[in-house]
C-alpha cells in the first residue's frame, strides 16, 4: 500500500481536476479500496460514514467538498444560494471535529470577493492546496516538537525502550501526512530511539487495531495491540512511559475532545503519574469555547456497537456481538478536562493545557477568533 516507498496519501485530487480520490478507511487493513468522490453528496457521505476520519483529514475532505460544489455550478456567482446550501451540508456532516467547519469557511471565504466563475474555481482550488500544505507542515512540526518528550524519556531510562500508549488513530491516515500523535513517534524512530507502542483497539470501530497498527507496521515501529481496558493495568505495572493521543476539538482553556475512552486513559495516567499529552494542529482549537462540556458529542449508529467487522473467507464480514433485543448507545467522543492533560503538542511548540499558555503560543489566532 505504498508508492515508491512512500505511504499512499489518504486523499488527493485526480488529474482531471474534478475527482477527489480517497482511501476507504473502513476496509483497511484487509483491503485497499480507492473511492472517487465527484460531488457534494459523495463528500458528505464519505465524512459521515467514516470513509475518511480524523479531524485534519475531515477538514481537508470538507475543503475539497467546497471546491467540488463550485465545480458543479461552474463557479457561477448567480448560484450562490445553492453554493451556500452545499457548504452548510458539508459543515453538518459530523458535529464534533471543528476542522470541518474551519475548512469550509476558509475555502468559502477565498471565493467571496470573486465574481468571475473561472476565478472562483481557481481561488477555491488554491485555498484547498493551502489547507493541505498547512496541515501537512503542522503535523511535521508537531513531530519535531513532540519528539523531545520521547528523547527525554529515553535519556532518563538510559536508552531502554520507551513505551507509549495511544488511543484511536491519530496517524497520517487521520491527517494528510505524518499524523498528530504518531508524528513524534515516527520522528523518534528515525532518530534511533528504542520505541514500543501499546495500541488501544478503540472500540467500536477499532481504528487502533485496524489503522494505527497497520501504520506502525508500515513504518517498522514495534507495537502491540491491546484491549481498550488494558491501559490502566499496563500503567500500574510500569509498562507505560507516556500517553499520546490526538484531538477532534480542543477548547481555548485546554479541554480535549477525542475518541471515546480517552478520558479514562487520562484518569489512569494521572493516578499513575504518567504524562498525558494531546497532539493537535491549531486548526483543531475551538477559540470560541472555554468549556469542553459545550462541545457537541456525536452520537453514532448503535449498530456499530452491536456488530463488529472482521476478515473471514477472503472478505470483510459483519457479525453481531450483543443480543438482538439489547439496545446500544454509541457516543463517539468524550472530553478530557484540561486538569488531566499534561500538555498540548502543536505546530508552534508544547504548552500547558491552560488558556494563558495556549494564548502564549497563539495570540494571533485567539484574538482573531474572538477569544480576546
Amino acid at each position: 500500500m505504498t508508492t515508491n516507498q512512500k505511504p499512499l496519501p489518504p486523499i488527493w485530487l485526480a488529474a482531471d481536476g474534478m475527482t477527489v480520490k480517497v482511501i476507504d478507511q473502513r476496509r483497511l487493513p484487509h483491503e485497499l479500496v480507492i473511492l472517487d468522490l465527484m460531488n457534494v453528496d459523495g463528500i458528505v457521505a464519505a465524512i459521515r460514514d467514516m470513509v475518511v476520519r480524523g479531524a485534519p483529514l475531515i477538514g481537508v475532505t470538507a475543503a475539497y467538498g467546497v471546491y467540488l460544489a463550485l465545480r458543479s455550478s461552474s463557479g457561477d456567482p448567480d448560484e450562490e444560494p445553492l453554493f451556500k446550501a452545499n457548504c452548510d451540508r458539508i459543515r453538518s456532516a459530523r458535529p464534533t471535529a471543528v476542522n470541518l467547519m474551519w475548512a469550509v469557511d476558509e475555502v468559502a471565504a477565498s471565493v467571496a470577493a470573486e465574481m468571475n466563475p473561472v476565478n472562483r474555481i481557481q481561488a477555491a482550488e488554491k485555498a484547498v492546496q493551502r489547507i493541505v500544505a498547512q496541515e501537512t507542515e503542522s503535523c511535521r512540526r508537531i513531530g519535531m516538537h513532540g519528539v523531545r518528550l520521547i528523547n527525554d524519556l529515553a535519556v532518563a531510562k538510559n536508552g531502554k525502550t520507551v513505551n507509549i500508549l495511544t488511543h484511536c488513530n491519530a496517524g497520517y491516515l487521520a491527517c494528510v501526512a505524518h499524523g498528530t500523535a504518531t508524528a513524534p513517534i515516527y520522528a523518534a524512530v528515525r532518530a534511533g530511539v528504542d520505541v514500543h507502542v501499546w495500541v488501544d483497539e478503540t472500540r467500536p470501530l477499532n481504528q487502533g487495531a485496524r489503522l494505527t497498527a497497520w501504520e506502525l507496521a508500515q513504518h517498522g515501529v514495534a507495537h502491540t495491540v491491546v484491549t481498550d481496558n488494558a491501559g490502566g493495568h499496563l500503567m500500574q505495572r510500569g509498562l507505560v512511559d507516556l500517553v499520546l493521543v490526538g484531538s477532534d476539538r480542543t477548547t481555548r482553556n485546554g479541554d480535549v475532545a477525542n475518541k471515546i475512552g480517552t478520558y479514562l486513559k487520562a484518569l489512569a495516567a494521572r493516578d499513575n503519574r504518567i504524562p498525558f499529552y494531546a497532539a493537535l494542529p491549531s486548526t483543531t482549537f475551538d477559540w470560541c469555547l472555554d468549556d469542553g462540556m459545550q462541545i457537541p458529542i456525536e452520537e453514532r449508529d448503535a449498530q456499530e456497537v452491536a456488530h463488529a467487522a472482521g476478515f473471514l473467507e477472503n472478505r470483510i464480514q459483519q457479525v453481531r456481538i450483543s443480543p438482538a433485543d439489547s439496545p446500544s448507545a454509541n457516543p463517539a467522543f468524550d472530553v478530557t478536562p484540561a486538569r488531566l492533560v499534561t500538555g498540548l503538542i502543536t505546530e508552534r511548540g508544547i504548552c500547558r493545557a491552560s488558556e494563558a499558555d495556549i494564548r502564549r503560543l497563539f495570540p494571533d489566532l485567539a484574538a482573531a477568533e474572538g477569544a480576546a
